[in-house]
């Protein structure tokens, strides 16, 4: 089906919430149309397509009739994944799935080969890579700013107040599980950053003094070529404690990601003069600290002194058997909290743009294709399954 350089006609497939944001955000990138809404609950589907001048559909095979939209966008439960998206491709349309592509890798594997024999778009939208930091991130790890990676964590407190005890998410036959339904998103994005990772280890523990079956805490050790990562998920708070946060540690420095979309970056370290200009220039407007390397660990808090007041000097230690050699002693600083909403957007209009040039160019480079969806629920499939319970 042929797209048009100046608009593309999506078909949303559930009318949850999260739907109605990514459409809206969709709508913000000129050009684009929501012309179809599907939801089985047909009250949700009339009330989403009225608010969007759309046509409702409740009937799946009659919504991919609709002969008009040429992309379908999927906001259903993980277990309606594989099956959607395939009579999706079927009738010939592009697809964009929310994660993950399903709930077996070689499910996720069909998909794609479908996807391309039929030459149509078929991808996950693992958002995170489209986020500004990640770019950042990759950056720095490319040019060893930092160093050699050693080490890194993730740790996710998420919120489970909104999920009642019958609610699809604990259900794995529906969900997955945790890893499958939520941890493809940060599998994908280390492997972003570090390569190709190897789960060696993980659990997962479940909820105590309920009679349900419900798995609330998993975590998972992944090796990478240059080191572990340690990824933890609980969904066990008030929504407002909901936080996150990630660090990558290195020989000469750390790097901090807070907020389940990254909005708040930190890292500590040692820099020379050269890569913090290069920093400067890629997070404009972000606060630095410098401290002084020639004080003791206990008078550390006392070494913090104003920028604009630094003279620097080479200097010289040592780590891992070999010299360490660096200008500036810092503490760099970007992003708030503030920013949360406008950078989910983000992620969203960026991920549609990528993926709307790729179908009008397929020899277009994209930020994310279907290996993604592959990759990162191989991943989560095996960190389930070789999952110790507690």
């Amino acid at each position: 089906m042929s797209i048009s350089t100046n608009e593309l006609k999506i078909g949303i497939v559930g009318a949850g919430g999260f739907a109605e944001f990514a459409s809206q955000s969709f709508l913000k990138v000129p050009g684009v149309k929501i012309v179809a809404i599907f939801d089985i609950n047909s009250t949700a589907a009339n009330k989403m397509a009225k608010d969007l001048s759309a046509i409702p559909f409740s009937e799946y095979e009659s919504f991919l009739g609709n002969r008009e939209m040429s992309l379908v966008y999927i906001a259903t439960p993980p277990y309606l994944h594989f099956s959607q998206s395939k009579a999706a491709l079927l009738a010939g349309k592009h697809v964009i799935c929310e994660k993950p592509a399903a709930l077996k890798t070689l499910e996720a594997e069909e998909l794609v080969a479908l996807g391309r024999s039929k030459k149509l778009l078929y991808v996950v939208d693992l958002m995170q890579r489209y986020n500004p930091l990640s770019d950042v991130v990759k950056k720095i790890i490319k040019e060893k700013m930092l160093g050699e990676f050693v080490h890194g964590f993730f740790e996710n407190y998420a919120s489970d107040e909104k999920l009642t005890k019958d609610h699809w998410f604990w259900d794995e036959a529906k969900s997955g599980g945790i890893f499958i339904e939520h941890g493809v998103h940060f599998f994908d994005l280390f492997s972003g950053w570090l390569g190709k990772g190897e789960v060696i280890h993980s659990a997962q523990w479940q909820r105590p003094n309920v009679e349900e079956k419900i798995i609330d805490r998993v975590q998972a050790i992944v090796n990478y070529p240059d080191g572990p990562v340690n990824f933890y998920h609980g969904f066990d708070q008030p929504k407002i404690l909901d936080r996150q946060e990630m660090r990558l540690e290195f020989e000469k420095g750390d790097i901090s990601l807070y907020e389940w979309v990254p909005v708040k970056m930190r890292l500590h370290g040692l820099l020379g003069d050269e890569q913090l200009e290069k920093l400067k220039i890629s997070l404009p407007g972000c606060s630095i600290i410098r401290h002084s390397a020639t004080i003791s660990t206990s008078d550390y808090a006392s070494s913090m002194i104003d920028e604009s007041s630094s003279s620097t000097k080479t200097q010289k230690v040592m780590g891992r058997f070999k010299n360490v050699v660096f200008d500036q002693f810092i503490t760099v600083e970007y992003g708030s909290n503030a920013e949360k909403q406008d950078r989910y957007e983000l992620l969203l209009t960026s991920m549609i743009k990528d993926q709307w040039n790729w179908i009008l160019d397929n020899s277009a480079v994209r930020v994310i294709d279907d290996t993604n969806a592959v990759e990162s629920l191989r991943m989560a499939e095996m960190a389930t399954n070789v999952a110790i319970n507690f």
